[in-house]
C-alpha cells in the first residue's frame, strides 16, 4: 500500500497532507478525507488512512495546524484548540477535496469524510459545508454547538445543510460530547429528517480509538466501531456489486 506526503497551497499558506492509496483493485477509487484529532498529523491519523487504503479507499489527512507557530504547537496539547478558525478549517479540508477531484485515480462522485475528536466536529461541519461528500462519520466529535474563531455559525446551526448519511460514534463516559449532547444532536437530526446512525460504546471515553493513548483507548469499542465504519463507507461509496 503506497503512501506519501504532498504539499498543497491554501490561501497562500503551504499545507502538508498525508495520503494513502490502495495497492490493488481498479481505479478510479472512492476516497475519504480524514480530519485529524488534537494530536495533529501523527501516527494515529496515518494508520487510520492506511487502514482505509487497505480496503480500497484513497485516504488523505490535511495538516490543519499548518498555520500554527512552534510555540502554539509545543504548548499544552488542548490549547491548540484555542487557535482554530472554522473558515480556515473549511478551506483546508476543501483543498484536500480539490486534490482528490483533480486525481484521475479518484472517483469524485464517491468521496466521504470522517474525523476523530476535534475532527469529528469537523466531519459534521464539512458535511454541512460541501455537498460533494456522500457520507460522514464523526468519531466522538465535541464542541459541535460552538464556533471556533470567526466562523459565522456553529456546526449544529448548519445541520439543515447536511444531505448525506451520517454514522456517529460516542463513548458512554465521554463528557465532550456528553450523552446529553448526543441526545440533542439526535433530536435535531430527527427534527430535520436526516439519515443517520448513532452508536454509543459502553465504558468508552473520548478518544477510544486512539491506540497511542493508553488512558483513553478502549479496545472493545474500537474493535466494534471500525468495522461498522468500513461497512458504512462501503454501503455509500462503493458500487453495490463491489460492496456486496
Amino acid at each position: 500500500m503506497p503512501s506519501f506526503t504532498d504539499k498543497l497551497t491554501v490561501n497562500g499558506s503551504e499545507m502538508d497532507m498525508y495520503a494513502a492509496v490502495p495497492s490493488g483493485g481498479a481505479a478510479p477509487y472512492p476516497a475519504v478525507v480524514i480530519a485529524f484529532h488534537v494530536g495533529g498529523l501523527d501516527e494515529f491519523d496515518k494508520v487510520m488512512a492506511d487502514r482505509l487504503a487497505e480496503v480500497g479507499y484513497v485516504a488523505v489527512v490535511p495538516d490543519l495546524f499548518h498555520r500554527y507557530t512552534e510555540e502554539q504547537l509545543n504548548g499544552p496539547r488542548l490549547e491548540r484548540l484555542n487557535y482554530l478558525n472554522d473558515p480556515d478549517i473549511i478551506a483546508d479540508m476543501n483543498a484536500a477535496v480539490d486534490f482528490l477531484v483533480a486525481d484521475s485515480h479518484v472517483d469524485s462522485d464517491r468521496i466521504g469524510v470522517t474525523g476523530f475528536c476535534m475532527g469529528g466536529r469537523i466531519a459534521w461541519m464539512m458535511a454541512a459545508s460541501n455537498p460533494i461528500f456522500k457520507c460522514t462519520v464523526p468519531f466522538y466529535g465535541g464542541n459541535i454547538m460552538g464556533i471556533w474563531g470567526n466562523g459565522a455559525q456553529t456546526p449544529f446551526d448548519m445541520t439543515s445543510n447536511i444531505n448525506c448519511p451520517m454514522l456517529f460514534h460516542f463513548g458512554s463516559i465521554d463528557v465532550n460530547p456528553s450523552l446529553e449532547d448526543r441526545d440533542k444532536l439526535e433530536a435535531e437530526l430527527n427534527r430535520l429528517g436526516k439519515t443517520f446512525e448513532f452508536h454509543t460504546y459502553e465504558g468508552a471515553n473520548h478518544a477510544f480509538m486512539d491506540f497511542n493513548n493508553p488512558d483513553r483507548h478502549h479496545p472493545e469499542a474500537a474493535a466494534a466501531a471500525w468495522p461498522r465504519t468500513i461497512e458504512f463507507f462501503d454501503k455509500h461509496l462503493k458500487p453495490a456489486t463491489v460492496a456486496a
